[in-house]
């Protein structure tokens, strides 16, 4: 069978039950005849630790299927796992709200590289890992058999399938073209989402138990909704019956179909005010203007995609945490959020903490926030939790 032969002292790193295994760790490579294919994890001295999936081409280099030896990777083993993720969701998703959830969440699913998110009658996919793209066929027809929709789309077009040398695919995998707005509901909430192009998988499903945090929050503010994308908190606000909603998006398309949800939900724009433009301008403006607001939300995009980006990022975020503070009305509430998986939850904190500082403001954290229940986060794998968030009380 192909192997993967370990360092001398580094199987600890697979009794960690960490699911991956880096390329420095690994001594030697033998048998391997095909990208993705399962491979056993051996010790320096030959003990056989796990099964894997190998990446020839990535600095993660195995990713773990089952630290059961004899255990066979095949169909049923897919089978099998895909089941159990759809039964947590059985768990946690009431579907007589909602209709948009995630399915499958990589690695915290104990399938590392398979993303499945559901929307209404269709599913969109991501094969992020070698591992999950040499078993793409097969997870497909598990898929089709086990979820209630027979409508599957691809959008495996994601910066990690680079780095393992993959080429972006999107597409239909089964049943037909999704239109180019899919009607979902989230919570009683009607949203149009755009699978085929819009961000990740075409909507924040990870923000859905946060948007919900939110609606406590909003009656009778004037909201400001920073990457505001298509109004996924703006929704909530109004339907919590804020005074007002300020959208900024640098994205035309976006704002249009943040439009077309309001129009969807019935909801008039009379108290809604959509700008295009550059976030970090835009709150200086406002800042110099002294307009200020009773409730903010920052919500950015990934500011770091790697470690060597972690400086940078950091501040950018300080920056609009700090402008954000400066244009909250006293006693105004702060609902900022980070989605990079490089900013740890504690590098999140100081940095808010150096903004408040600096803002000369007194800032009270009265919540934390992280993603929604339905991705969840294996134990042993934290990288699983990217999101955080923090609510916070601006005196």
């Amino acid at each position: 069978m192909p192997a993967v032969i370990l360092k001398k002292g580094k199987e600890r790193l697979v009794h960690s039950k960490h699911p991956w295994i880096f390329s420095g760790a690994i001594e030697k490579i033998e048998n391997v005849k095909q990208n993705g294919e399962t491979v056993v994890v051996k010790s320096f001295d030959g003990k056989e630790l796990a099964l894997g999936a190998i990446s020839l081409h990535s600095q993660i280099a195995v990713r773990i299927w089952s630290y059961d030896v004899n255990q066979k990777i095949d169909e049923d083993f897919f089978s099998k796992r895909i089941q159990s993720a759809i039964e947590l969701r059985n768990k946690i998703i009431d579907y007589n709200q909602t209709n948009v959830y995630r399915v499958i969440n990589s690695e915290s699913d104990l399938i590392p590289g398979l993303i499945t998110d559901v929307y209404g009658d269709f599913a969109v996919c991501q094969f992020l890992s070698s591992g999950a793209e040499f078993w793409k066929d097969k997870i497909i027809e598990i898929l089709k058999q086990k979820l209630k929709v027979q409508n599957i789309y691809e959008r495996s077009d994601t910066d990690s399938r680079s780095k393992e040398k993959l080429e972006e695919r999107i597409g239909v995998l089964s049943g037909n073209e999704p239109p180019d707005l899919v009607e979902v509901i989230e919570n009683k909430l009607k949203f149009l989402v755009d699978i085929k192009s819009g961000h990740k998988t075409g909507f924040y499903i990870d923000q859905r138990d946060n948007r919900k945090i939110l609606s406590d929050f909003v009656k009778d503010k004037s909201v400001l909704n920073c990457f505001s994308y298509t109004g996924g908190f703006s929704i909530y606000a109004h339907s919590s019956m804020a005074k007002s909603i300020t959208n900024i998006d640098s994205s035309s398309t976006a704002l249009n179909i943040l439009s077309r949800n309001f129009s969807v939900n019935d909801y008039s724009s009379d108290k809604v005010e959509n700008i295009e433009g550059d976030v970090f301008n835009v709150l200086r403006k406002f800042r110099d203007e002294r307009r200020t607001f009773d409730l903010i939300i920052l919500d950015p995009p990934k500011f770091a995609e790697s470690a060597s980006q972690i400086n940078k990022a950091a501040r950018g975020y300080k920056d609009i945490n700090l402008l954000a503070m400066k244009i909250l009305n006293p006693g105004g509430f702060l609902f900022t959020f980070s989605c990079s998986g490089h900013i740890t939850q504690e590098l999140f904190r100081k940095i808010v903490d150096d903004a408040a500082i600096d803002s000369g403001r007194s800032v009270k954290i009265i919540k934390q926030l992280t993603q929604s229940a339905d991705h969840p986060v294996l134990s042993s794998f934290p990288e699983g939790l990217y999101l955080k968030g923090l609510v916070c009380e601006v005196v």
